[in-house]
């Protein structure tokens, strides 16, 4: 890999842990406020809201600047959203502001990998990418639900600062405080990735021109016959696995009596099987093999129905692994081949900024629909089925979609996947 590169995968592992841990803190913060549990479900679709709504503007603000230093103050947005969740304000809106943060840096972090590398190093670089990702998931949940714990929540409130009260009384505020710290690592990181040689394209000085010009992009990728199999793929993928980390949560205590501290552990549970099926797809795939993944994706839909009827958790633990490792191998290769056609067709940051509206829009839907259904009184088995049903049978329709692509534009498929074997036409 080229210089910079492992700079970008440690900005990010930070980056990401602070996100992972954040949202258990947060949950924890709205339990001991007294909140409804329709609030801690309202947290993912929140966190989504900034990646549909500035999705225009910040795939060019990422093209406009050294990606270094977009990911530099998104960081310290996040950093800015843990502050005011500290002073009180409803974590909720806080939250959000975070999102806001995320929103920014996804497109500078996903961004700079169609800069800095060649076509043939993509998948091995988004292996890379989702395997530090779900090992900061891993990590980052797990230590959430340590920090909220009794043991080192206790330990870290016995702490004196001479001449300072930091008024931090509750577990998910001292938290709260230490995650400051891991989103300040993350962004002296930030300021040590090296310039990829790219000329950054400015930003129009009327914003709403930006308008047009996404979704002139949006139907750019939805139009190319790789891109838009892709795109569905990793929209649907997202938008499940988005919510399903808190599903997990909500299952854990349900099925099992788990606490936060403990249910956080089995989220870490399937993130390592995503990070294991990240890397063997890393290894063993080739970016113009990416479509051969899509019958995982039924899989997972079946797998996730079946979480009904586990109620031990010996028998939970490989089972979650086996559904994470599924949803690793489909969306690393697929993840490459949407941002090699979107470099191709507009642009990194425009691209990256597509997907994510996409997406997060998803993600947004979904959780809205969770979190009202949670409001409703809806069972939690009636929730997952439901997300199982979705998965697998947008999956199919994905597939023949697909199939159809083949059938009547053989041709230009042929071409588009030339393309993506060759790294001098990478344009």
């Amino acid at each position: 890999m080229k210089r910079g590169f492992y700079t970008i995968m440690t900005a990010q592992f930070f980056s990401s842990l602070a996100d992972n841990a954040l949202f258990v803190a947060a949950i924890e913060l709205l339990r001991s406020n007294g909140a409804p549990a329709w609030q801690g479900a309202a947290l993912v679709p929140l966190f989504a809201l900034f990646y549909v709504v500035l999705a225009p503007f910040v795939g060019a603000f990422a093209d406009a600047r050294p990606k270094g230093t977009v990911m530099f103050i998104s960081n310290a947005i996040k950093i800015v959203g843990c502050v005011l969740m500290l002073m009180n304000v409803h974590p909720l809106l806080a939250y959000t502001l975070v999102g806001l943060g995320a929103a920014s840096y996804s497109p500078a972090k996903y961004g700079i990998l169609t800069e800095l590398l060649p076509p043939s190093q993509l998948v091995k670089a988004n292996g890379w990418v989702e395997g530090l990702t779900i090992a900061s998931i891993i990590l980052g949940v797990l230590l959430g639900g340590q920090l909220v714990g009794p043991l080192i929540a206790s330990a870290l409130q016995q702490i004196d600062l001479p001449w300072i009260d930091t008024g931090l009384d509750r577990p998910a505020e001292t938290a709260i405080a230490v995650l400051v710290f891991v989103y300040m690592i993350a962004a002296i990181f930030n300021l040590r990735i090296p310039l990829t040689g790219v000329t950054p394209r400015p930003m129009p000085r009327n914003p709403l021109v930006l308008l047009q010009d996404f979704w002139l992009c949006n139907g750019r990728l939805w139009r190319d016959h790789l891109g838009q199999i892709s795109l569905s793929t990793t929209t649907l993928f997202w938008g499940v696995s988005g919510n399903l980390r808190y599903i997990v949560l909500a299952w854990a205590g349900a099925a099992l009596g788990y606490t936060t501290t403990q249910a956080s552990s089995l989220v870490g549970v399937v993130a390592l099987g995503t990070a294991v099926g990240a890397v063997v797809a890393s290894m063993r795939m080739k970016l113009d093999q990416a479509t051969r993944v899509m019958p995982l994706g039924i899989a997972m839909g079946a797998l996730v129905i079946m979480m009904n009827f586990i109620d031990n958790v010996w028998v939970a633990a490989p089972f979650l692994v086996l559904l994470g490792g599924l949803g690793g191998f489909l969306v690393v290769p697929m993840n490459a081949l949407l941002q090699h056609r979107g470099h191709n067709l507009m642009g990194a940051g425009r691209s990256i900024a597509v997907q994510n509206f996409n997406e997060q829009a998803c993600i947004l839907g979904l959780g809205a629909l969770y979190s009202f259904s949670t409001a409703a009184g809806l069972p939690a088995v009636v929730a997952i089925t439901a997300f199982g049903v979705i998965v697998a049978g947008f999956m199919w329709v994905i597939m023949k979609w697909h199939q159809h692509n083949l059938r009547h534009h053989g041709a230009e498929l042929d071409r588009l996947l030339e393309i993506a074997r060759r790294d001098d036409l990478h344009g």
